[in-house]
């Protein structure tokens, strides 16, 4: 049996105490505590300033601690966590008996991920249950890729921050509901539809997470559907992911124009964007370009964060194309907009 490293029996023995650890996925840094514990649970929402009716998603070392946590696991849950687990994906199933309201914000149903990042798997293998794990920082903000944003987000409120360099995918898990039969897509993420659709060999239903079946967070389906005050998934709320500068979505041939009506206003302007756009009016703050689809996933978090520290009133933001995980970029960019019209 290989040494566990002094951080991660630090960051084990945290949890066990019921204490709360961030640490590093492929996806985003998770704030994680003792699934089973539910008063350990319940800091994850003090310190988070999240809703309790939001339920959060419970982390786990192998595929098969499925079966401790879920009642029922269907065929096409085993096929997907087969194919793609360790992986960018949370899947939906109907809770165990014993698993505590905190984590299924009161919900029938649970939400289980088996993480790819070496640490995250050390950790999880090594303290032997289910971590519960939001995204780590304030509810609503911009989502953490390394451990400096999570220090920056909740300082001394996290008991131990584990670092495991920067996230590789950047934006969070994709989730599907099994829960009541066809499988549906609730949010997007890093796995693309299409490769969900491939191993089960039939489309899957994406309208709770394209917006298609009303407004998202208002629970039409999913989990929590019996009950329209709860979310579906986490991160479905229509505003979310926002950073403090204003986000506005458009086609790249559109921003020389909004960019030079903003700054004729005394705003600072900001702009994201795949690749360099040119004839911007003098004035405007073009952040570095964010690359093609992969690579502006990675990045989407940090130019976000970057749009605050450079002080940006609006930040005119491009998406890249709608297709793999470019739509789970468009998607995180059009939620965070929404938040600054909601505000």
């Amino acid at each position: 049996m290989s040494l566990v490293s002094p951080d991660v029996a630090a960051a084990v023995a945290v949890l066990r105490r019921g204490g709360l650890v961030a640490f590093p996925t492929e996806t985003v840094y998770g704030l994680g505590a003792d699934a089973a514990n539910p008063a350990a649970v319940e800091r994850i929402f003090a310190v988070k300033g999240r809703p309790r009716t939001h339920p959060v998603i419970v982390h786990l070392a192998e595929s098969t601690a499925i079966k401790g946590w879920a009642a029922d696991v269907p065929p096409d849950a085993w096929a997907l966590a087969e194919a793609f687990w360790p992986g960018p994906l949370t899947l939906i199933l109907p809770r165990a008996d014993h698993v505590p309201d905190a984590v299924t914000g009161g919900a029938g149903t649970v939400g289980l991920r088996v993480p790819a990042q070496p640490l995250a798997r050390e950790l999880l293998a090594v303290f032997g249950g289910g971590i519960a794990a939001p995204s780590a920082n304030r509810f609503g903000r911009v989502s953490p890729t390394t451990a400096a944003h999570v220090r920056a987000d909740l300082g001394t409120d996290v008991d131990l921050v584990l670092d495991g360099g920067p996230c590789s995918v950047g934006v969070e898990s994709t989730i599907v509901d099994l829960s009541q039969g066809a499988p549906r897509v609730l949010r997007l993420g890093g796995l693309s539809v299409d490769a969900l659709a491939e191993v089960l060999g039939h489309p899957l239903d994406d309208r709770v997470a394209t917006g298609g079946a009303g407004l998202i967070g208002a629970a039409p389906t999913g989990l929590g559907a019996d009950d329209p005050g709860m979310t579906p998934a986490p991160g479905t709320l229509l505003s979310h992911y926002a950073p403090e500068a204003r986000v506005e979505v458009l086609a790249a041939d559109a921003v020389p124009g909004r960019a030079s009506a903003l700054l004729a206003k005394g705003r600072r302007v900001g702009i994201l964007a795949p690749r360099r756009i040119e004839g911007l009016p003098a004035g405007t703050d073009a952040l570095p370009p964010a690359g093609a689809s992969a690579a502006y996933a990675k990045c989407l978090y940090q130019r976000l964060r970057e749009a605050d520290r450079r002080g940006l009133d609006v930040l005119l933001a491009v998406p890249p194309p709608e297709t793999g995980i470019g739509a789970a970029v468009a998607d995180r960019l059009r939620r965070a907009a929404a938040a600054a019209i909601e505000g």
